[in-house]
């Protein structure tokens, strides 16, 4: 199963998200639900770097695991605009998980301090 954990500051703000697991809908080359959830992702990350001029920390692995976070500190107009670009991902991913929940799982977590 797909684990994908968005952690939100105490704002409510998305912070930083995680991705990590294999969906196991099908047999690889021809997973849907990998390959929903990787291009939403993905996508949703070069929006941020090519549209905003932001490139949020990454870190991404082989097996399916992906990190990413967003710099601190960032001008407000543009952490707008990075968190209009997150909550898309959200709305698709969480299209994908009543679809398909069997093969992917979303957490939210919010930090308690900012």
């Amino acid at each position: 199963m797909i684990q994908v954990t968005v952690n939100r500051k105490e704002s409510g703000v998305i912070q930083s998200f995680e991705i990590s697991g294999h969906a196991f809908f099908a047999e690889r080359g021809n997973d849907i639900v990998c390959a929903g959830v990787s291009a939403v992702s993905i996508g949703a990350i070069n929006a941020v770097h090519a549209l905003i001029g932001i490139t949020p920390e990454i870190e991404q692995k082989e097996d399916g695991f992906l990190r990413c976070v967003i710099p601190e500190h960032l001008p407000e107009e543009t952490n707008e605009k990075i968190q209009l670009l997150l909550e898309g991902m959200v709305v698709s991913l969480q299209t994908i998980e009543e679809q398909y929940g069997q093969h992917i799982k979303m957490t939210f977590k919010k930090q308690e301090v900012e």
